[in-house]
């Protein structure tokens, strides 16, 4: 019983190796181009790198209200 279960295991490993073969895959000199591309594109609306201005701020400190 335990040969059939290693044919099984065996079969089951090659099918997850030839999908794995048939996956188009980029070069990583070309994928470097393009993230390069899309943040360079992208880099007037990072507010990472423009900064957010104080009245669109979530995180800004909140003003103390006193009552007199």
């Amino acid at each position: 019983m335990s040969s059939s279960s290693s044919l099984v295991t065996m079969k089951k490993a090659v099918q997850q190796l030839r999908f794995e073969a048939s996956i188009n895959r980029v070069k990583v000199s070309q994928a470097a181009v393009d993230l390069q591309q899309f943040c360079l594109q992208n880099a007037l609306q990072d507010p990472l790198l423009t900064g957010v201005s104080s009245s669109t701020n979530p995180f800004r400190p909140q003003k103390v209200c006193s009552f007199l």
